[in-house]
């Protein structure tokens, strides 16, 4: 099964199992973006679930491969400038150097290439620009059996359980950890910002 496929028959109750329980780790990663107008690019958009916490004084572009999911996005966007396209995040649509910062949440544990996607984040994002991530990662080196067990299951309708950030990041040069905080699920979940060298 494809995750566009998957996705569109999981977006009717995405906000019902996410909303809630990521609300506010997602806040708190947005607060991270800076005061000065700039482009920021949701990579991943999803149903929108970060639109109604971002500022306004932005300028934001949101990619997502799943036309359920923008549909959803696009009623939240209310005043904010907000423009959206459907495609890929391991294969963006844009010119070199295209935001100024951009933000990846929930996105790169659901990806086949999590490093694609990270490369191609990279490679859009201005110098000094950067990166805001929430996601599920395993630890490095941790075992997580269970996990692992049941990866090849999930992987293919939902998400991964097996990225460990840290071998996504040493594959996508120009880029470096500038904060990396616990969130949810006992450090499962992580808030990690990156900034662009």
């Amino acid at each position: 099964m494809s995750l566009k496929y998957s996705y569109t028959l999981i977006s009717p109750f995405y906000d019902l199992v996410l909303a809630a329980a990521s609300r506010g780790q997602r806040a708190d990663s947005l607060a991270a973006l800076p005061q000065a107008p700039a482009r920021v690019l949701l990579s991943g958009v999803g149903t929108g679930l970060d639109l109604p916490l971002l500022p306004l004084q932005h300028r934001y572009t949101g990619i997502d491969l799943t036309p359920a999911m923008l549909r959803r996005a696009r009623r939240r966007a209310g005043h904010l400038d907000f423009q959206w396209i459907q495609g890929d995040s391991q294969r963006l649509p844009f010119a070199d150097r295209s935001f100024d910062h951009a933000v990846l949440h929930l996105i790169l544990a659901v990806l086949p290439d999590p490093v694609a996607c990270l490369r191609e984040t990279a490679r859009v994002l201005a110098a000094g620009g950067s990166v805001l991530i929430f996601d599920k990662f395993l630890q490095p080196g941790q075992w997580a059996p269970v996990r692992r067990l049941v990866n090849p299951m999930v992987r293919h309708v939902a998400t991964r359980l097996d990225v460990v950030f840290e071998e996504v990041l040493a594959q996508v040069p120009g880029l470096v950890v500038a904060s990396d905080q616990p969130a949810l699920a006992g450090g499962w979940f992580r808030r990690i910002r990156l900034q662009r060298v």
